[in-house]
């Protein structure tokens, strides 16, 4: 039987922080080579992607992943990227967001025959321009595309089992402008102050409640992260003020009814005001069904735990794989992502390996 622990192992100790890959890729790309995938290696603009696949029975299910993991940071009591063991826990950045289930991924398709693939990128962490995206237009050039994509982010809150995620929010960053007139603050006839135009936009765009929520999303929610002027002077009103706000949104709204709020709140308080938006992914929802059912299946088989479905939490690069087929997410238990200490117990990496093998013996039977 493979174990998922030495690969692990190899993956961190490649400092893969977004956007290098530092080798991951290719120590990924050996193991599944032997492994008779047909490896295929694909470089869109500064960022490695990895695409295997390897032919069996049954429906094409496909893996995917990063090998990207954000910077470190300081105070590590074992070294980021040494892999070391200890108490039964194997330490680094990326243990368990997410080059553990990477490694539990292969480990699962060695035991297990089926029509299999894995979707690696490096530029999940990134911007996520170059990665994942761009390999899923070419698989859908390839005649590739799979019927089922199990993403192996670290889905679970206290114990391996407990959730899969099957949607997640939409999410809008906005900027707004507001024009003023700089002056003196004893003449304020003599100019125009920007901050109070908008107070006003924000006032009315917080005090809006979005929605109730829907069956498996929580409410929309509206959050302002900054206000800025950069006035060093208390007597005088600035001449511009910027505000950066951030909506999560659930499946009642887009991208484009959100803008389109916005702006008609702009052009009622401030016309002359200056909206630029970035839309991160759109909301979206994998309706239970067979493939859900196919993986909670094999998480009761393993784990003996009915996993909740859940939409929280930020955006994934499932948000791009919803776009083609049925996707969910499970992995790890996330407690430690991110972290300094990051670390995965070998023993849930053993079981969630386990739980792959299971899907893989069920989906593609």
């Amino acid at each position: 039987m493979i174990s998922a622990a030495p690969l692990l192992r190899g993956l961190l100790r490649c400092p893969s922080v977004t956007p290098a890959d530092a080798g991951a890729q290719d120590v990924l790309a050996e193991a599944l080579a032997g492994l008779g995938f047909t490896v295929t290696r694909l470089r869109f603009g500064d960022i490695d992607n990895l695409f295997a696949e390897r032919p069996g029975p049954g429906r094409h299910l496909c893996f995917a992943g990063h090998t990207d993991v954000v910077p470190p940071g300081e105070g590590w009591s074992h070294p980021p990227f040494a892999a070391e063991e200890a108490d039964g826990r194997l330490y680094g950045r990326g243990a368990v967001d997410m080059k553990g289930a990477i490694a539990a991924f292969t480990a699962a398709v060695a035991r297990a025959p089926g029509h299999v693939s894995l979707l690696i990128t490096g530029d999940e962490e990134g911007e996520a321009v170059d990665g994942t995206a761009r390999v899923l237009d070419w698989l859908r050039g390839e005649g590739k595309l799979p019927a089922f994509c199990v993403v192996g982010e670290p889905t679970c809150k206290a114990r391996l089992g407990d959730v899969v995620k099957i949607g997640r929010r939409g999410s809008l960053n906005a900027v707004i402008l507001m024009p003023g007139r700089q002056g003196h603050t004893a003449y304020p006839q003599l100019a125009q102050n920007p901050i109070h135009r908008l107070i006003a936009v924000l006032g009315e765009l917080t005090a809006r409640r979005l929605d109730e929520g829907s069956e498996f999303f929580e409410p929309s929610s509206v959050q302002i992260t900054s206000v800025d002027v950069g006035n060093k002077a208390a007597n005088v009103i600035p001449a511009e003020a910027v505000a950066r706000l951030n909506i999560r949104f659930n499946d009642l709204h887009s991208g484009a009814s959100l803008t389109a709020w916005l702006k008609e709140v702009l052009a009622r308080h401030a016309p002359d005001a200056s909206l630029s938006v970035k839309i991160s992914g759109e909301a979206f929802l994998t309706s239970p069904g067979d493939e859900l059912g196919a993986l909670a299946r094999a998480i009761r088989e393993v784990t003996g735990l009915e996993p909740d479905l859940d939409t929280g939490g930020g955006t994934s690069d499932a948000r791009f794989i919803a776009r083609y087929c049925p996707v969910a997410e499970f992995g790890l238990v996330g407690v430690t992502m991110h972290k300094v200490d990051e670390a995965v117990p070998l023993a849930e990496l053993e079981e969630l390996t386990r739980v792959y093998e299971a899907l893989i013996r069920d989906f593609c039977a």
